[in-house]
């Protein structure tokens, strides 16, 4: 099937202008300012863009497929995350990953389910290992895992600075990494290693001092969580200065924003004034992880549910509400995570890269239509499609 989407003003993420784009296939074939079809009885859909925003489909590079928790008992535990969640969100290209539980919730079934994703229609790729280390494998190795099989791009989430982690020493994540790096060397993967970072004033000591010590180079780790506390913010400003990359997460709830959180869109917002460059920034759901409340004996006092859609919604609000251009604002969730996890077909509007779009309405930004792999999944709004063209 051919689709034509026509008049659509193009953010590749960059503006380009009001274009037309062709998609044959899962492709995107061509970007001009006017493509007109002349083979009669040609079977093409028609898309109108008026009034419309095209940009890459959104990627969410840490999502719990299998769900998470339960840090309050096995009757918090939150359910596998479905398709219409993940459309939903204008989400196209998800990597799963296991939590703070990697033994009921098992790397063979986190496989599993980001294959039945796929076969619905998403792109789909996964973390090896869980919180702890020594992490849980498939092959019973990270660098086999990395190299013998197609999802796996890294590893993750691993915990450090959380009174839940394994507290791992330095050796043990200097391992970790090396491994991770030469594994992605051989296979042509990105090799990074997904931080989990909690409440501790540690914050990302041991990175820095892994970075300082070492040949291993920014590029292999991810933190994430960067925005959950002030101190931990101000550390990520900093890590990213120096040419680290940093990832805030959308889920959140007020009550964390009252203790201290920093809002995903302020915390983007705050970084570029402040100098921060804008391609060493991503946004992450942590979708149907658990978000727990903890007292001041680390006990679990409540729980939220993490939501994918809250990923775009922070970019919206980081437009919006905080002033940052759409240019900006749109790579944390487009082009920044496909170069860091190195998916290349993925995160830019170009001739050859993967069909995988979203529809916003110009005015509110608000998604309209979901196209992955160019098919289109979610349709909403004014935007219609037509069937056979003749010219």
């Amino acid at each position: 099937m051919i689709k034509i989407i026509k008049n659509i003003k193009v953010y590749t993420p960059k503006y380009i202008g009001i274009k037309d784009v062709a998609l044959i296939g899962d492709k995107i074939a061509s970007i001009e300012d006017s493509i007109e079809i002349t083979t009669k009885g040609l079977e093409v859909e028609m898309i109108d863009g008026q009034g419309k925003i095209l940009t890459p489909g959104f990627i969410d590079g840490h999502v719990h497929i299998l769900g998470g928790g339960g840090e309050g008992g096995y009757k918090t535990r939150t359910p596998e995350i479905m398709l219409s969640d993940i459309i939903r969100g204008g989400v196209t290209t998800v990597v799963g990953c296991l939590g703070t539980d990697g033994i009921s919730r098992n790397m063979v079934s986190l496989l599993a389910k980001a294959r039945g994703l796929e076969e619905e229609g998403v792109s789909t790729y996964i973390y090896t290992g869980s919180y702890r280390v020594p992490v849980t494998t498939i092959t019973g190795e990270v660098m086999k895992d990395i190299i013998a099989i197609d999802k796996i791009i890294g590893v993750g989430e691993v915990a450090i600075s959380d009174h839940r982690s394994s507290h791992p020493h330095v050796e043990d994540i200097k391992k970790l990494v090396s491994d991770a790096r030469v594994a992605g060397i051989l296979s042509g993967k990105a090799g990074v290693v997904n931080f989990h970072l909690g409440d501790s004033k540690n914050t990302i000591k041991i990175l820095d001092e892994i970075i300082e010590n070492t040949e291993l180079p920014y590029s292999q780790f991810y933190p994430t969580h960067m925005n959950r506390n002030p101190y931990l913010f101000e550390e990520a400003k900093n890590y990213a200065k120096k040419g680290g990359y940093i990832d805030f997460t959308t889920s959140s709830v007020p009550l964390y924003w009252e203790e201290g959180e920093v809002k995903a869109s302020r915390a983007l917002k705050i970084c570029l004034e402040e100098g921060v460059p804008d391609d060493r920034i991503t946004f992450t759901s942590d979708g149907q992880g658990s978000l727990p409340m903890f007292n001041e004996k680390k006990e679990c006092i409540g729980l939220n549910v993490g939501k994918v859609t809250t990923l775009y919604e922070e970019v919206r609000d980081a437009v919006l509400v905080d002033g940052v251009p759409f240019e900006r604002a749109i790579k944390t969730i487009t082009s920044n995570p496909a170069h860091i996890l190195k998916l290349h077909n993925k995160g830019n509007i170009g001739i050859g890269k993967d069909a995988d779009l979203v529809i916003l309405d110009e005015k509110e930004l608000k998604i309209q239509t979901v196209i992955a792999k160019g098919i289109i999944m979610l349709y909403e709004g004014e935007v219609k499609v037509f069937g056979t063209f003749e010219k």
